[in-house]
């Protein structure tokens, strides 16, 4: 008879997650699957809203990124305004969401998968963790801590606060970026630049202990989709829509931001309330990719800072010729574009129009659909919204960047149960590597709780010993 372990709760990920693994007779894994158990239905409770409470509402889908949030809500309104906002504006607004860029990988890494990577997937379970890092490497969590703080304060200085900022509105920024403001931020980039560039290094010289890993976490082809410039560069707030193949050929490029319909579907399972994106022309579940830092890196042609294009580089000498295709590397991915939001940042500060005064154009609601996308942390994220004659929410679809990649960490999970489980021989270090790939995606599943057009449900009835006496599903 077959047998199931469950790895419940995934652990160091955001939010409310089960590993489910099938066990065949001879006690290998036949199949995973990995479930996101958390229901949230923003979509829903969105309606009947005025579209301008769109950005700070949507925030509150996650502590960790609402600046992804209001990037993509407040493009979309900006789209049912139907208005080109001041240029400083858009700088401003991409300033923000690289000093999110850069707390929000800097917490993926050094405090939920750091411990992997610098104690050992088989270390003790209650030592991997940032207090395990501390106690091994107390300059590591230091950095790991100064950071995610350098980008936290870069967004508390722009938007009053740190968590849930209301700063950035449809039409603009609610405040222009003052002298002394910008003083600040400048003062900080260097400090955090050189921690990157440490950090950076460190992983560089520790990744040759998991070529096991490497080779079995997540490693498989797949299509990649991100933004990039029109160039072809390394973008995160605007550009157009590319795909590569598992080969590196381009599939589709400069693909316009609004005709995000035409090329992604999404799919819906019993087993999960995440939704299932795909890309369109190639089916269901044929048409699986990846998005987020290994992907931007894989797409696009250049960085367009120094450092970074020097470490895109050397990244792409993993696999020379074609994308970089083991989820392990998303964490090196992570780190080089934390050297690069680090440098942009930099960059933007410098330039004489970032102080301009210009910074929001007003109007009504002149379109009934806006669609605004972005690249959060995690990856692409799109917010689209319909609206009645008098600005009211009607319909809202969100497409998270966990989401994107659900087909992918299904897939990833499978793959390394089936070559590190044993369940005639189960070692805790074995079930660590399997949560360790989902790791790899930097999950933020309360984002991603958005079951479309289905509620799965399961209801099990456990007894006093802990055994299944009855399942209803739905």
């Amino acid at each position: 008879m077959s047998r199931t372990i469950k790895i419940e709760p995934v652990s160091r990920i955001e939010g409310h997650a089960k590993i489910t693994l099938t066990l065949g007779d001879d006690g290998r894994v036949e199949d995973a699957r990995f479930h996101l158990t958390q229901f949230r239905g923003f979509e829903k409770f969105c309606e009947g809203r005025p579209f301008p409470e769109m950005p700070a509402l949507t925030a509150r889908t996650c502590g960790i990124c609402p600046v992804s949030h209001l990037v993509a809500s407040s493009k979309a309104c900006d789209h049912l305004l139907s208005v080109a906002i001041p240029v400083t504006a858009g700088k401003l607004r991409r300033l923000m969401n690289l000093a999110q860029l850069v707390q929000s990988h800097a917490l993926s890494y050094f405090h939920l998968s750091s411990a992997d990577l610098l104690l050992g997937m088989d270390s003790a379970p209650e030592q991997r963790n940032i207090f395990g890092i501390l106690a091994e490497n107390p300059q590591v969590a230091r950095d790991g801590i100064r950071l995610r703080q350098i980008g936290q304060t870069i967004i508390e200085i722009l938007g009053g606060k740190k968590i849930h900022p209301g700063w950035m509105v449809p039409g603009g920024v609610n405040a222009p970026l003052a002298e002394e403001q910008r003083q600040k931020i400048l003062a900080m980039i260097p400090e955090g630049l050189e921690i990157a560039k440490r950090t950076l290094s460190s992983f560089k010289a520790l990744v040759g202990r998991f070529s096991e890993e490497i080779e079995h976490l997540g490693n498989f082809p797949s299509m990649y989709l991100s933004l990039v410039s029109p160039e072809g560069g390394l973008e995160h707030y605007d550009g157009v829509f590319r795909i590569k193949n598992a080969e590196g050929a381009i599939v589709l490029d400069k693909v316009p931001l609004v005709d995000y319909a035409r090329i992604i579907g999404e799919a819906v399972e019993p087993f999960s309330y995440m939704k299932f994106p795909y890309y369109l022309p190639a089916g269901y579940p044929n048409g699986i990719y990846r998005v987020g830092p290994l992907a931007r890196l894989n797409n696009c042609d250049f960085c367009g800072t120094p450092l970074a294009d020097a470490a895109l580089e050397e990244f792409r000498a993993l696999q020379p010729g074609k994308p970089v295709s083991s989820s392990f590397h998303f964490h090196y991915a992570r780190l080089i574009e934390i050297v690069y939001g680090l440098e942009r940042m930099g960059q933007l500060l410098i330039d004489p129009e970032i102080t301009s005064t210009r910074v929001r154009a007003r109007a009504r609601g002149n379109n009934s659909e806006g669609i605004g996308v972005a690249e959060a942390p995690r990856g692409t994220l799109i917010h689209h919204y319909k609206t009645d004659a008098d600005g009211l929410m009607t319909w809202a679809n969100l497409i998270i960047a966990t989401g994107h990649n659900n087909l992918a960490m299904n897939r990833a999970v499978k793959q390394s149960a089936q070559h590190f489980v044993d369940g005639n021989d189960l070692k805790e270090g074995a079930l660590n590597r399997v949560e360790a790939v989902i790791r790899c995606y930097d999950p933020c599943l309360s984002c991603a709780s958005h079951a479309f057009g289905q509620m799965p449900l399961e209801i099990e009835l456990v007894d006093a010993s802990g055994e299944v006496v009855d399942r209803v599903t739905r």
